[in-house]
């Protein structure tokens, strides 16, 4: 666990460049984070298809995952950590190819001893809402 708190960790990690490796493997990044506020980038293409042509639902669960769980890792005190125990995804608008760059925005709804909540929504570059996501996460306190 970091001695750092969640919120320092995460800037180091922008200023250092330093994404996780799931970021490389879905082409996405964290470009800004706040006290429970998360903001990543993705660029679907080809690679995230599903058989019917469309961008994987597990493209967008997976950025809006990923928003909520570091919304909620900026809240973080030194030593503690957070794992997902709930998540739940709607999906309003297909994503293609041709989407372009997405953006996803998470935001702590509550922060307990034990349980946070979040949230999060997906967007095009015209702002049109793709996908949208709560959360509920654990507070880990060793």
């Amino acid at each position: 666990m970091s001695k750092l708190s969640g919120l320092d960790h995460l800037r180091a990690m922008i200023t250092a460049d330093a994404q996780p490796s799931i970021g490389r493997t879905l082409d996405s990044s964290l470009i800004e984070v706040g006290d429970g506020v998360a903001v990543l980038e993705g660029n679907p293409d080809e690679r995230t298809y599903n058989p019917m042509g469309t961008v994987h639902g597990g493209y967008a669960a997976t950025l809006l995952d990923s928003a909520c769980g570091i919304a909620t890792h900026s809240k973080l005190a030194p030593g503690q950590g957070y794992t997902t125990l709930e998540l739940k995804v709607a999906y309003h608008k297909a994503i293609t190819a041709n989407t372009g760059c997405v953006r996803a925005i998470g935001s702590v709804t509550s922060f307990g001893r034990r349980v946070a909540f979040a949230e999060a929504k997906l967007t095009d570059g015209a702002g049109r809402l793709l996908a949208s996501a709560s959360s509920t996460l654990l507070v880990i306190t060793p």
